[in-house]
């Protein structure tokens, strides 16, 4: 669940970005102070990892790998099922670790990041050996015939996480979750705005039996992750369309595989018989949810003409009853704080222009808190907006909703595909046969058809972006093979001395062979 801007820093070099100093970080860059985004009060400072101590990181995970593979799926499931049951037991502990450096409600921290995590373990647990088993292979070509024909799959060796500060369990930690499962060693580095859940998670696996060094956790800045990229044998990232080119690059060097989930402008599509009230309800919740850091939440609406103003409506209303604050316990707010500092300046931004642009602010539109009181941005809903606004065509990742009027059908569509994002989209209307064939033109790797981002939570349904939304995906099969080397396998268990295609060439052979191929493959369908 990436963003166009929450990339956890630059990476050092020909990487280097103006997020290098986030809020809290100190001068020499030996420690990270993690603050609470939503009171402003320090939480815990830790120790960072620097890049000249990566290559002995990776290094330890090297030697440790070949041990963990050779537990085989049961021996590896096994730890799994364990972290399963460690993750439910202690979930309050690990709520209060998200929400203290996330700053998001307790319900986001439980019910979505918990209750994945919990689902992950078991889920990849099962499935990996279903999904990384050999595959037998049919061919017909009679030149193979007799022989025996598969694919085999075996894990990369040492994985490199990098990963993003809005989903610290889900996208940061849980990526490493599949990379275990096909038989892999780990060095994670979690974004320094939100370290302390990928550390606990070690925790957690430590006490469930993971052998040392098979996960590590390296705490750093953006100097730490481009060293990761140098010594790993792939990298998994989250995070900004900006970074993750540089970091594709950064990767070619050593044809370092990657697989990278970046930036979205995600639209909804209302049609005009769709449900408004289920609409609205979805519209207000999947733009809103986890103040809006979430890379498939609803960024923009168009709404056909007819239903346009009781869209509004609805909507406007539902959204002035959030409650936004601490979140101090569960029910306490239904939208906390912004987690990392420089996005209230986009999102801020983003708001400025809209009204400077002529689009009218129904609802929110201002920042809130100051030096020790949090950061919030209140849940803001705006109209009267087109294509010439930021708001429309730039990753906000906070807590907005524009919306606009469109014609017909086709205007929407052509608008929802006017954009260099392609993550997910949803499109809303109770002929569902109807909305279902808008949701296939719209260019976007998930289309929810009546509801938003629940395909995230189907581990066996492939998520990836589509344009500069990234490549690669996550869940199902292709979410576990890519941190696996594909090896394919041809055997002859039966054959003569000399095949009859073999040294040494004869004319009357070759006359043969012609003929056969003459007989195979020369009677094709006329066009």
């Amino acid at each position: 669940m990436a963003t166009t801007e929450r990339t956890e820093a630059a990476l050092r070099g020909d990487m280097a970005s103006s997020e290098d100093a986030p809020a809290g970080a100190v001068p020499d860059r030996g420690t990270i102070r993690v603050e609470n985004p939503a009171t402003g009060q320090p939480v815990r400072t830790i120790d960072t990892i620097g890049p000249d101590a990566i290559p002995a990181m990776v290094a330890r995970a090297r030697a440790a790998q070949p041990g963990w593979e050779a537990l085989g799926f049961q021996g590896r499931g096994r730890v799994l099922k364990r972290a399963q049951k460690w993750v439910v037991d202690h979930a309050s502990r690990i709520v209060e670790t998200i929400v203290s450096e996330t700053g998001k409600t307790h319900e986001d921290a439980h019910v979505i990041e918990v209750a994945y995590a919990a689902n992950a373990f078991g889920f990849w647990a099962g499935h990996a050996p279903k999904y990384l088993a050999d595959e037998k292979v049919r061919s017909s070509n009679v030149f193979v015939a007799g022989r025996r024909l598969s694919v085999s799959y075996r894990p990369l060796g040492v994985i490199g996480i990098i990963g993003p500060w809005n989903y610290p369990l889900v996208n940061s930690f849980g990526d490493a979750i599949p990379a275990l499962a096909a038989g892999n060693a780990v060095v994670l580095k979690p974004s320094e705005v939100t370290p302390l859940t990928s550390l606990l998670m070690a925790e957690c696996m430590r006490e469930c039996g993971l052998p040392e060094d098979v996960l590590q956790i390296a705490p750093g800045y953006g100097e730490t992750g481009a060293a990761l990229v140098d010594e790993v044998d792939m990298v998994m990232f989250t995070g900004s369309t900006r970074t993750g080119k540089k970091i594709a690059e950064r990767a070619a060097r050593t044809l370092t595989p990657v697989s990278l989930e970046l930036g979205g402008k995600d639209p909804m599509i209302v049609l005009s018989d769709a449900d408004l009230e289920r609409a609205a309800n979805a519209a207000v919740y999947y733009s809103m949810q986890n103040g809006g850091q979430t890379c498939i939440s609803v960024e923009r609406v168009y709404v056909e003409a007819p239903v346009y103003d009781e869209f509004v409506a609805k909507v406007q209303e539902k959204a002035r009853k959030l409650r936004q604050g601490n979140p101090t316990g569960p029910g306490a707010v239904d939208v906390g704080a912004v987690t990392f500092a420089p996005q209230l300046d986009i999102v801020s931004g983003h708001v400025d222009d809209a009204r400077e642009h002529g689009a009218k602010v129904l609802v929110g539109g201002h920042a809130r808190g100051g030096e020790g009181q949090g950061r919030y941005y209140e849940p803001t809903v705006l109209v009267d907006v087109d294509h010439t606004m930021r708001a429309m065509t730039e990753e906000t990742f906070g807590p907005t909703l524009p919306i606009m009027r469109v014609t017909d059908t086709e205007e929407a569509i052509r608008l929802a595909n006017d954009s260099p994002f392609g993550l997910a989209a949803s499109v809303w209307g109770k002929d569902v046969a109807r909305a279902e064939s808008v949701a296939r033109r719209v260019e976007a790797g998930a289309v929810c058809v009546n509801d938003a981002q629940l395909n995230y939570l189907a581990l066996e349904l492939p998520m990836g972006g589509w344009k500069t939304s990234g490549m690669g995906v996550r869940h199902g099969a292709q979410g576990i093979r890519k941190y696996t080397r594909q090896q394919s396998l041809l055997v002859t268990r039966f054959a003569p001395k000399r095949d009859v295609h073999m040294f040494p060439y004869r004319k009357t052979t070759t006359r043969a062979l012609g003929g056969l191929v003459r007989l195979l493959y020369g009677r094709g369908r006329r066009t």
